[in-house]
């Protein structure tokens, strides 16, 4: 009975977020002007008998598609170039023993408590007098050194066992070759874990892209997203076509990694 009630309250649960979902993705179903003829609740709220595909066809030729392409290369880089980075960090602090380890650890973990957007604004500074606006690098490189990324993959790490780090090293393994061939193959879920976060970072910064990526050319989708409602005008069934595809997209990528993020994250706190 009890887990019947516990079930049933889930469920309701659910049902209440998903409704803001459902009712964002029927407007995007209308025209911008019908957006707001069915505020009060009834079935036409959440269901659209004629649906048009009108706003995505018009999304496209907009800015917001070029920034949503933009958007998916960003991140794409950031977790390639991301995980490179974070995994040899996290390999250098779980496989060697040396003055100062516990220090540097500090200071990553100390990394991602402090909000990126409280740094934003002097780290803009510095890349304007590094001639990095409205480029590309500008805009992947404060995501590839993740905190919380190398301190997931770090923890991963410790878990491997030390017998066979030692048995490659006596095959004649060097330490490139041991992360290589030992830790990186182990480690699948947790590089799968550490990716969504750099993707989910990237792909839902939106202050970082508003201060470095401001021409048509690097804009990225949060920010060409909100550049759709105007001071005086908005058509909101464009705008919610926008919110849907910005939204779809990360769902898709961690529905479909999202058994080894709970395993990766699960394996976090074993040692």
């Amino acid at each position: 009975m009890k887990r019947a009630s516990l079930s049933v309250l889930g469920g309701v649960i659910g049902i209440l977020f998903f409704l803001p979902l459902l009712w964002v993705l029927t407007n995007s179903l209308r025209p911008g002007s019908e957006t707001f003829a069915h505020l009060t609740l009834s079935w036409q709220t959440f269901f659209e008998l004629k649906p048009t595909l009108h706003n995505y066809s018009a999304l496209l030729s907009s800015d917001v598609g070029r920034a949503t392409l933009n958007s998916i290369l960003v991140s794409a880089a950031t977790v390639v170039i991301g995980l490179a980075v974070c995994a040899s960090a996290a390999f250098g602090l779980a496989a060697f023993e040396y003055r100062g380890r516990g220090l540097v650890f500090g200071i990553v973990v100390l990394s991602f408590l402090v909000p990126f957007d409280a740094i934003a604004i002097p780290l803009s500074t510095m890349f304007r007098d590094w001639q990095l606006t409205n480029t590309f690098t500008g805009l992947v490189l404060p995501g590839i050194g993740n905190g919380m990324a190398i301190f997931l993959l770090r923890q991963f790490f410790l878990g491997i066992p030390a017998e066979l780090v030692e048995a490659g090293r006596l095959d004649g393994l060097g330490w490139f070759g041991v992360f290589r061939w030992i830790y990186l193959p182990l480690s699948r879920p947790a590089l799968i874990g550490a990716g969504l976060m750099l993707f989910l970072f990237q792909w839902q910064s939106y202050v970082w892209p508003l201060l470095i990526g401001t021409d048509a050319k690097h804009i990225l989708g949060p920010v060409a997203l909100s550049n759709l409602q105007g001071q005086n005008f908005a058509d909101y069934g464009l705008v919610f076509a926008g919110a849907v595809v910005l939204t779809v997209i990360p769902l898709v990528v961690i529905a479909g990694f999202q058994r080894y993020f709970v395993q990766s994250v699960s394996s976090t706190g074993l040692k």
